[in-house]
């Protein structure tokens, strides 16, 4: 996707100079575009626990660079590549427990060096870095695909519309911001809009760190996509009166039965769409789904965050970023990251591979290798 005329991944490496990563540093948006380096498998593990970077697939990739910059320091460590290269993945996989593509990145790393175990120390670094290449690499395909096979949803509902703008509704941002590139719920949103069809896209401000109404709506106005901040209560309302045709929302895990589990606030989205009539669509790279836990209400793990995204705010003041106190000085707060949206309010799962019902018939059928 483009800022302003120029192209941009969420993540690379540095030009010149292959033992620096590059990312796009979104603490500062939409204010200010931010490119921060990354030398160091601690840097990399700060940069996701401190949601420098955030979104499914862009923390899969993160963490193989991740990968990568572990074996760079394991090749000179003198305390053993294997034992410095567990000890990275492990420090990884501890920096947000929810996102599955995490664990899965950090382990393909991992996979591919352990059947290579006769290989100079610097070949293995050489083969971290491709394979790091090849997660960002299918990321953004896999995304790409998702926004074709999302694309014929919105043509269909077009067709109802004669001529009127589509609505779509999304919460969180799983735009390509969260990922390589293209973004999951976003995707189709961008064939559409790319296609001439008319598409508007409803987004709602997802409390506490407004990623909605900081990210979402950023990439969509760089894109050029119609769009109209809500505050994230408004989105019962506008399904009541008609003002949403489907809501498309990302996954930061979702089961092999087809539980959703995204940003906190999603559930109820579901919830007022079931209720409305109103179709309900998750967008997810493979790399999103766990293949070994089935209750996703009781077996995800739901990160709690520091309270002071809860009691706190930051915005544009005068032309510098200001965070600003909300709460009365005593009270308590509560952070949940996340909550789980059961497969009986979902009604598709948009992927790569296609468009699949939610539930574990449908979901292995389109992903056979997964049958057993």
């Amino acid at each position: 996707m483009k800022v302003g005329d120029q192209h941009f991944r969420t993540i690379w490496l540095k030009a010149g100079d292959e033992c620096v990563v590059q990312l796009i540093d979104q603490r500062f948006l939409p204010h200010r575009f931010v490119i921060e380096d990354v030398s160091t498998v601690e840097q990399m593990v700060t940069a996701i626990r401190e949601m420098h970077i955030r979104g499914a697939g862009l923390i899969g990739a993160s963490a193989g660079y991740g990968m990568y910059l572990a074996a760079i320091k394991a090749r000179s460590a003198g305390t053993g590549f294997d034992p410095d290269l567990a000890n990275a993945a492990a420090q990884l996989k501890a920096a947000r427990p929810t996102a599955v593509n995490l664990s899965w990145a950090v382990e393909r790393v991992r996979a591919g060096l352990a059947v290579k175990q006769t290989l100079a120390v610097q070949d293995k670094v050489k083969l971290a870095l491709r394979i790091a290449k090849q997660i960002a690499d299918e990321d953004a395909e896999h995304c790409r695909m998702i926004g074709q096979h999302g694309l014929k949803l919105i043509q269909q509902m077009a067709q109802k519309k004669a001529g009127r703008p589509v609505n779509v509704l999304t919460h969180c941002n799983a735009g390509w911001l969260a990922f390589v590139d293209y973004g999951s719920a976003t995707a189709p949103i961008y064939a559409a809009h790319d296609s001439g069809l008319p598409v508007h896209v409803w987004v709602a401000e997802t409390r506490p760190r407004n990623q909605g109404s900081k990210l979402t709506a950023w990439e969509l106005g760089e894109h050029g996509v119609p769009h109209t901040v809500i505050a994230d209560s408004a989105g019962g309302h506008l399904m009541q009166h008609g003002e949403v045709d489907l809501v498309i929302v990302g996954t930061d895990r979702t089961t092999y039965t087809g539980d959703v589990a995204n940003k906190i606030g999603t559930y109820l989205k579901a919830l007022a769409a079931k209720d409305n009539h109103v179709p309900f669509y998750v967008a997810l790279p493979s790399s999103s789904f766990d293949w070994k836990i089935r209750d996703g209400l009781k077996e995800i793990p739901i990160e709690e965050r520091g309270t002071e995204e809860v009691k706190h705010a930051d915005g544009w003041l005068e032309g510098r970023q200001v965070e600003v106190c909300l709460t009365p000085d005593g009270s308590p707060a509560a952070n949940y990251g996340f909550d789980v949206t059961p497969r009986h309010l979902v009604t598709g799962l948009i992927t790569e591979r296609g468009v699949c019902e939610a539930n574990e018939k449908s979901i292995r059928a389109l992903f056979p290798e997964h049958a057993s």
